[in-house]
């Protein structure tokens, strides 16, 4: 029996789509402990970290968010890719471009793992002590 295209990409995207859902995090609704965010507040009046550098900083926060985002795109894009080689069926162009995606892919995830080891080190350098 042959599977043509467009029913293969009708089928490929509702099983990324499960795949992708199945991994995303759910919320576990436990009790938290009021008396411990109380007690953290600083006197000013100023709720947790307001700092622009060191850990849990402002800046360090935006940074590892936006590190975040482009590896979940970067992962998201080698899905694509793996079903664009696979339903290529042969054509040469088609095969080039799913090659092309997943290359690019693999490319973000190394810079954003690159990115995220040397933001890293940067922030520990300028706020050590001596």
């Amino acid at each position: 029996m042959k599977i043509t295209k467009k029913a293969l990409a009708s089928i490929a995207g509702p099983t990324a789509l499960a795949f992708v859902a199945a991994f995303v995090p759910t919320s576990a609704f436990a009790a938290t402990d009021l008396q411990g965010g109380i007690d953290a507040a600083k006197p000013d009046g100023a709720a947790g970290n307001t700092t622009l550098f060191g850990d849990g900083s402002i800046f360090n926060t935006i940074v590892n968010i936006l590190l975040f985002l482009i590896g979940a795109i970067s992962v998201i894009m080698l899905i694509i890719g793996g079903i664009r080689y696979t339903i290529s069926a042969g054509d040469s162009g088609n095969v080039t471009a799913a090659k092309n995606t997943i290359m690019y892919a693999i490319i973000g995830l190394i810079v954003a793992f690159l990115a995220f080891a040397i933001v890293n080190w940067v922030l520990g350098a300028l706020t050590k002590t001596a």
